[in-house]
């Protein structure tokens, strides 16, 4: 098996030939089904406008949310976006594999772009159905995957299309494996990580990981309750994950064992219940009163822990570092995105909140890569292979 999938460097002649195209067009919309965030569709312009130029016939494919059945989490929106931004009409086909797909797949032309209906309508994307993908293959003469976040999925457009088809990947797919075995193999030291989110078992592969490449590692978000308490602090009526607080000392052990330096929160916002208007004031773990809960790192303990990161030379940040989506206790995780960004690190950014919180804050030009996949950017950089990328290494030649 080759080190590293083909690439459309590789890709023949695909004039007039049907290229079918794994993206990730699973995008927040709001009431109205207007798209919030359109940051994945406009990662895979480069692959899409480089298929355009040789005039290949575009195939799109991707799913959306998770609908029980036909109906719901339409592309609709996806491919309509996609047309703005590309400057030119978008078809769309509320249909995946079925007659209508298949002449709408038909009716393109050269250079031409069709967005077939969400996979998840269908039982065989998700079921890995060997049928299915079978479907999925007939469509088309070649397969390129520009769908890092679901890369690390076994569904079947995904591990099973690309066995049958000559697979390549596409131009958002490399960047995002560029970037994000280097944070494996080759990260210049010193190494910092700052992990977030709520829960230390949801974690544990990574910190584990992490704690044989890493110099030191920041820790925010409800896990970071955890860690306090491991020590023996008072958190009050934080959320705790009780089950995990052994885990949390061995995690703390192991760190010092390595020596590395394991940064947790000096000071917290502390609310009096887990609304987003609850009164709220920074106090230092330990001191909590019975009824309140931490919500967030308080802004000056991330001030400090940017100034203990101030030498680093690489950074991997996922996670927020309080309850993102309430105004008031987002100010942490803000702070941290524009700290990393005055940092002269390579900063890499991987998964859901902290993605956003660089998006709002508006400093993505200034770090090094923000990764468009949560889940995907976690097991890579744990050391994990892919099964997306792996069936494209195993994919036959066209």
């Amino acid at each position: 098996m080759p080190d590293h999938p083909r690439t459309l460097d590789e890709l023949p002649d695909v004039r007039g030939q049907c290229v079918l195209v794994r993206v990730d067009f699973n995008v927040p919309t709001d009431q109205r089904g207007r798209i919030t965030d359109d940051t994945r569709i406009r990662g895979v312009l480069d692959t899409l406008t480089e298929l355009k130029r040789r005039e290949a016939k575009i195939i799109i494919i991707s799913h959306r949310g998770r609908p029980k059945g036909w109906g719901g989490a339409s592309l609709q929106p996806a491919a309509e976006r996609l047309s703005q931004l590309i400057g030119e009409s978008v078809a769309f086909v509320d249909d995946v594999v079925g007659e209508k797909a298949q002449r709408a797949v038909k009716a393109l032309k050269p250079g031409e772009l069709l967005v077939l209906q969400n996979l998840r309508y269908e039982p065989g994307e998700k079921g890995a159905d060997p049928a299915f993908a079978h479907r999925l293959k007939n469509l088309a003469d070649y397969y390129v995957d520009d769908a890092f976040g679901a890369a690390h999925r076994r569904d079947a457009s995904v591990a099973l299309v690309p066995e049958l088809l000559p697979g390549y990947a596409g131009r958002l797919l490399m960047r995002e494996l560029d970037a994000l075995t280097q944070l494996v193999d080759g990260a210049e030291h010193p190494y910092w990580a700052v992990i977030g989110g709520s829960k230390v078992s949801d974690k544990v592969e990574l910190l584990s990981t992490l704690l044989e490449k890493v110099d030191g590692i920041a820790v925010g978000g409800g896990m970071a309750n955890t860690f306090l308490a491991a020590q023996g602090l008072n958190m009050g009526a934080s959320r705790i994950e009780s089950a995990a607080l052994e885990l949390a000392r061995d995690i703390l052990a192991k760190a010092a064992e390595q020596r590395v330096e394991m940064v947790l929160p000096e000071l917290v916002v502390a609310a009096t219940g887990f609304r987003p208007d609850a009164p709220a004031r920074i106090t230092a773990p330990g001191e909590l009163e019975a009824g309140e809960m931490a919500l967030d790192v308080a802004p000056v303990s991330v001030a400090h822990m940017l100034e203990q990161m101030r030498s680093a030379r690489t950074v991997f940040w996922n996670g927020p570092l309080g309850v993102f989506e309430w105004e008031r206790f987002k100010l942490g995780t803000m702070a941290m995105a524009r700290g990393l960004a005055n940092l002269p690190a390579y900063t890499v950014v991987g998964g859901g909140d902290s993605v956003a919180a660089v998006n709002e804050s508006g400093v993505v030009t200034r770090l090094g890569h923000v990764s468009t996949g949560g889940g995907a950017a976690l097991e890579l950089v744990e050391g994990k292979t892919l099964p997306g990328v792996a069936a494209l290494m195993n994919s036959p030649r066209g």
